[in-house]
C-alpha cells in the first residue's frame, strides 16, 4: 500500500513539474521548486523555497518564503483542478489511505529561514481562507493575482488587533469591523506598516497604521530588484499586478531612490494629481501620461475591465515620458481635459436652470 501510494502521489507530481519552476528532485520524497502561491522571491529568479516532502505515509507541501503549508493533494488542486480529480480517482481506486502511522518512514530535513511572520501570526492570511469565504471571494473578485494571497490578511477586528500593537490607537472599539490587512515590509522582509482596506463602504476607505515612525510609508519594498527599473503606483492593490514595483501610500516621491517611472491614477481632472505630474516632470523623472483613449482609473479597473498584465505594461512603455518630451504631452494632454472640462460646465448649468 506504501508503494503505491508512494508510486501515485510521485507520478501526478512528476506530471505537475513543467508547471513548477526551477522544478527538482533533492532526494528520497524530497522535491523542490519554487513557491507557485506566492511566486518565491522577487529579488532572485534562482531561489527556490517551495518543497515537498514526506511526513508518515503522506506527501505535503511547505514554502519557506510565505510560510504556506498544504498537503499535496491541496496543492495539485491549486495547480489544476482536473489533474486533481484524476489524482483522487486514482488514489480512491488504489485503496490508498492516509495518515497510516509509520515513524521509521518520516521524513526530516533542516527547516530553511523563511519570512516571519511576526505580529501577523494569529492572522489567517487570504490564500488560507477557504474559499467560500467572503472575503477571499471579494479578493478574488479583483482578479487579485493567487500569488499574493499568501501575504494579505483577513483582521476581523481591525481597531482591537491595532490597539494591541499601539495602544489605545482607538480609544473606542464602536464600530470596529473587519478589514484586509496589506502589511508593508522592508527590505529583509519585517514588517514596518500596514494598510486596512475596507471590504465594504466603511470610512475611511483606507487606514495606513505606522509601527516605524522612521520609515516612509512604501510598499513592496521586500519584493523589488532596485538594480532594475522600479515603476511606482500610489495604491498597494495596483503595484501587485505589475513586475518590480512598489506603492507609495502618501509618501513623498522625493525619498525614494533608483531608477523610478512614477504612475499616478487616471484621474485627470484631480487637481492634486495634476499637480504631482507637474512635479515629476520637473524633477526629470519618468512620468506615465495615460493615453486619452484609456477609460479606467487605476491598474485594478484596467483588469477588471478586460486589460491583460501584459496590455498593461506595454501600454505603460508607450506613454511613458520624461524631461521636453513629457512637458509638450502634459501640456497637450491638459489642454484635452480643459475642453472635455468646459463642455461639462456648459452643459451643467443649462442644466441647472
Amino acid at each position: 500500500m506504501i508503494c503505491t501510494m508512494s508510486y501515485i502521489d510521485s507520478k501526478y507530481l512528476n506530471i505537475l513539474s513543467p508547471q513548477l519552476l526551477k522544478f527538482q528532485k533533492k532526494g528520497d520524497y524530497l522535491w523542490n521548486f519554487r513557491c507557485p502561491y506566492c511566486g518565491d522571491s522577487q529579488k532572485s529568479r534562482s531561489k527556490a523555497r517551495g518543497f515537498v516532502y514526506r511526513k508518515k505515509n503522506d506527501l505535503f507541501y511547505k514554502c519557506h518564503n510565505c510560510g504556506i503549508g498544504a498537503t499535496l493533494g491541496n496543492l495539485i488542486k491549486y495547480l489544476d483542478s482536473k489533474i486533481h480529480k484524476d489524482y483522487i480517482m486514482e488514489r480512491y481506486k488504489s485503496g490508498v489511505k492516509t495518515n497510516n502511522p509509520d515513524p521509521k518512514l518520516e521524513f526530516k530535513f533542516d527547516v530553511p529561514v523563511f519570512r516571519k511572520k511576526g505580529i501577523l501570526k494569529d492572522l489567517k492570511s487570504i490564500s488560507s481562507l477557504p474559499e467560500g469565504h467572503p472575503a477571499k471571494k471579494i479578493i478574488k473578485d479583483r482578479l487579485i493575482p493567487s500569488k499574493s494571497l499568501a501575504d494579505l490578511y483577513l483582521c476581523e477586528s481591525f481597531y482591537k488587533f491595532t490597539n494591541t500593537l499601539i495602544p489605545n490607537k482607538f480609544p473606542s472599539l464602536d464600530g470596529d469591523h473587519p478589514r484586509l490587512l496589506i502589511p508593508f515590509r522592508d527590505e529583509e522582509g519585517e514588517v514596518f506598516a500596514y494598510q486596512g482596506r475596507a471590504f465594504g463602504n466603511e470610512q475611511p476607505k483606507y487606514l495606513t497604521i505606522k509601527l516605524n515612525e522612521s520609515k516612509n510609508k512604501i510598499f513592496g519594498l521586500d519584493r523589488i530588484n532596485k538594480e532594475k527599473q522600479i515603476y511606482v503606483v500610489e495604491g498597494p492593490i495596483d503595484s501587485l499586478f505589475l513586475d518590480n514595483c512598489i506603492a507609495v501610500a502618501g509618501s513623498d516621491l522625493n525619498k525614494i531612490e533608483g531608477d523610478l517611472t512614477i504612475i499616478f491614477d487616471n484621474e485627470p481632472r484631480n487637481r492634486e494629481i495634476v499637480k504631482q505630474i507637474d512635479k515629476v516632470i520637473n524633477s526629470g523623472r519618468n512620468i506615465v501620461l495615460w493615453p486619452d483613449s484609456m477609460k479606467y482609473k487605476d491598474i485594478n479597473d484596467m483588469i477588471l475591465g478586460g486589460y491583460s498584465k501584459s496590455e498593461i505594461q506595454q501600454i505603460i512603455m508607450d506613454n511613458t515620458f520624461s524631461g521636453v518630451e513629457a512637458k509638450l504631452r502634459f501640456t497637450e494632454w491638459k489642454k484635452i481635459d480643459e475642453r472635455t472640462l468646459a463642455k461639462t460646465f456648459k452643459s451643467n448649468r443649462f442644466r441647472m436652470w
